[in-house]
């Protein structure tokens, strides 16, 4: 990420943009000098972690679909980016599919009727284990920056648990709030 401080708002991420927006990652790193891609990892059914069965609200051991990914920076990965989706919701849907979702997910589950209302984001720093370390090209001893988002409808509906582990390296991260 560089010698200087890399701000980061959430805003642009989990709200639908407009047709002739580009993704937020891409806008992002454009604003910070850089090229800004992802890779699509893995896309398919999972059983999802009890915290995260909890966060969709739906029993332990019941399948999501996942949507894994490595975000670049200049072709340099500086997060990983696992997405989750109650299979209700995404099961038949381009959510399902390993593809790119033209638009973005928050697009796509705008259109299917389930436009984000609230979101919840958990930040914590933790050692990563190798893989991650691997992934990210980390040296022994670094830690990572973790946040998992989870976005609901107006509603309460919970829509999508995002679970991202990012380097840290002069990351900085800001909330802007709205109390209505």
């Amino acid at each position: 990420m560089g010698g200087s401080a890399w701000l980061s708002v959430s805003m642009p991420y989990i709200t639908p943009p407009s047709p002739e927006e580009r993704d937020a990652w891409s806008v992002e790193a454009a604003r910070h000098g850089g090229v800004g891609t992802q890779r699509l990892l893995e896309v398919g059914e999972v059983i999802p972690a009890a915290e995260t069965a909890e966060a969709l609200q739906i029993e332990p051991r019941t399948p999501v679909v996942v949507r894994r990914r490595v975000m670049l920076l200049d072709g340099r990965p500086v997060e990983l980016t696992d997405s989750y989706y109650p299979t209700s919701i995404a099961r038949g849907t381009a959510l399902a599919e390993p593809r790119k979702i033209r638009g973005g997910a928050i697009s796509l589950l705008a259109e299917l009727g389930y436009r984000p209302g609230r979101v919840r984001e958990d930040v914590y720093t933790r050692v990563p284990d190798a893989t991650e370390r691997s992934a990210l090209n980390l040296a022994e001893g670094e830690w990572v920056l973790g946040l998992t988002r989870l976005l609901s409808t107006h509603d309460g509906v919970p829509i999508e648990v995002s679970v991202m582990t990012m380097v840290p390296h002069g990351r900085r991260l800001r909330y802007q709030l709205s109390v209505d």
